[in-house]
């Protein structure tokens, strides 16, 4: 393997174990915020319970986010420093910005959180919670304006660094000069151009950062959402807690239900955005051959590559079941002019990316070294389409599981002892594997759909890696990522599992006493806590 594909890999892993973690800790930051909140309102001892249960499992959660976040941005400066300085003036302050405030901001309040609850008041308590949810959505943020600017690139130019002269000490004396737009990289220009900021808030609210921002923290609040059903239905079909379980799905369920109903909206205009700034990626993930109107949208099925007598790529072989027309009416979204949203003409890999793309990178092609040089522009087809049809067949999987579960449990009917209701209550304990494998395929039809792009249409993956490194070190270094984090996955699932297995606090008078018990501020003097009386 080169080391290219072995970098990828090795990122692809390190990436991959890591988001199992932020999703939860954003989602089940929002349910925090909701259970502190009507621990407030009601005054109910059950919802310090659950509180404080679930702040444990989100403590817990976060230490092991925090210790797999840390490998992977090293990973910049050591596996893709080519990458790393060509984006560096671009990509760095998005990520300075997520460490600096967004991570202080919820770790700093993630102590009060964890160690404040016989230290603070109810109210300041619940400060801190939502800080610690603001703290992780914010982190979340700032970290896909990074990634959402590698879509679609913009508010840049292109600038190349030569030297001038010499100073007296023997240092260059450098010039940094714009590049014309439309500059075309190539490999020899990464020691010299690199990627200027020109205009920070229009990098920030590149074409696609929205969208993916808002379709990713819908996921992480289902992520969230579920994990807390899945353990609460566990709970329940043990005949454990009974009271707190109920309560707690009622929560989980209802967050979940509207979660998966925005995710639809969000969906729909993240795939429209696709479809108008990536459209090598739509026609990846819908395996779409050929550009037409009336294009029909697939359901399932799978795609492979259609090969010539030399193993070249020529096109797609696919099984695929579709839906007539409707495509070219999500695409258009004009939904109450279906004559109009027909006639929308979806681009096929056919034509993608276009002849004149081709031509400005191959000079004087010819038609036929058009149509062979195509297809290296385009992603890994067949995984692309399996990992978008996995995310949408789970997600709507998701969201039927929790609309209905919702209404049996605000109606009481899935509380019943009747085989039908325990049989959903087992169907949702899995809910938040489920949920895991959605957010993954997402990631990795976002991702893989991209390629072999590392910044959309402007670098290329394999001219971004490090020249220095060999495949060697990073086969080793791959090697000792997968023992720690197969550790670290047996520690957290035994920690967990221990728990779940204890559950929140029993005891509704002690908790309510906790709650109500009146303390006196840190005392700056002694440096400890005391009680009045």
């Amino acid at each position: 393997m080169t080391v290219e594909l072995l970098s990828r890999i090795q990122f692809a892993v390190t990436v991959s174990f890591h988001f199992v973690f932020p999703p939860m800790t954003i989602g089940l930051g929002l349910m925090l915020v909701i259970l502190q909140g009507l621990r407030l309102k009601t005054g109910n001892p059950v919802y310090l319970e659950l509180a404080h249960f679930w702040t444990r499992v989100f403590g817990l959660i976060f230490a092991i986010g925090v210790a797999t976040g840390i490998p992977m941005e090293f990973q910049f400066g050591t596996n893709w420093a080519q990458y790393a300085r060509f984006v560096g003036d671009i990509f760095g302050s998005p990520l300075a910005i997520e460490g600096i405030y967004a991570f202080f901001l919820e770790s700093g309040f993630l102590a009060l959180l964890l160690f404040g609850w016989d230290k603070v008041g109810p109210r300041m308590h619940f400060f801190a919670t939502c800080m610690v949810a603001l703290g992780a959505h914010f982190s979340a943020i700032w970290i896909l304006v990074a990634n959402s600017w590698m879509q679609t690139p913009a508010g840049y130019h292109l600038a190349r660094t030569t030297v001038i002269g010499m100073n007296p000490d023997g240092t260059p004396i450098t010039e940094e000069v714009a590049l014309p737009p439309g500059y075309l990289v190539e490999p020899g220009d990464l020691p010299t151009v690199r990627a200027v900021v020109h205009d920070f808030s229009e990098a920030i609210f590149n074409p696609s950062t929205l969208d993916r921002l808002t379709h990713t923290i819908f996921a992480c609040w289902i992520t969230g959402a579920f994990l807390v059903v899945s353990i609460s239905a566990w709970w329940l079909l043990r005949g454990k807690r009974t009271e707190a379980a109920k309560i707690s799905l009622k929560l989980g369920l209802l967050v979940a239900a509207i979660a998966c109903c925005l995710q639809m909206v969000a969906g729909d205009s993240t795939a429209r955005g696709v479809a108008e700034n990536q459209p090598t990626k739509l026609a990846a993930m819908e395996g779409l051959p050929t550009t037409q109107k009336d294009a029909p949208l697939s359901l399932f099925g799978w795609v492979s590559w259609k090969r010539d007598g030399n193993g070249e790529i020529i096109g797609l072989d696919e099984h695929v079941v579709r839906v007539p027309s409707l495509l070219s009416i999500l695409v258009s979204g004009k939904f109450l002019d279906l004559d109009a949203a027909r006639a929308t003409e979806v681009k096929g890999l056919d034509d993608l990316p276009s002849d004149e793309f081709i031509r400005r990178r191959h000079p004087g092609a010819s038609e036929a070294e058009i149509a062979r040089i195509r297809p290296t522009y385009w992603p890994n087809v067949p995984v692309v389409f399996q990992a978008y049809h996995v995310m949408i067949g789970l997600g709507v999987l998701l969201t039927t599981l929790a609309i209905v579960a919702v209404v049996a449990a605000f109606t009481g009917r899935i509380f019943r002892e009747r085989p039908i209701w325990r049989a959903l209550l087992w169907a949702l304990v899995p809910g938040i594997f489920l949920a895991h494998v959605a957010t993954q395929a997402g990631w990795f039809t976002a991702e893989l759909g991209r390629q072999p792009w590392i910044v959309y249409e402007v670098l290329r993956t394999q001219h971004a890696a490090s020249r220095v490194v060999e495949a060697g070190q990073v086969v080793r270094s791959l090697i000792l990522f997968f023992l720690i984090y197969l550790f670290l996955t047996v520690l957290f699932v035994h920690i967990l599992r221990r728990l779940v297995r204890k559950g929140p606090d029993g005891g509704h008078g002690e908790a309510a006493e906790r709650d109500t018990h009146a303390t006196v501020p840190i005392s700056l003097k002694s440096g400890r806590q005391t009680s009045e009386g």
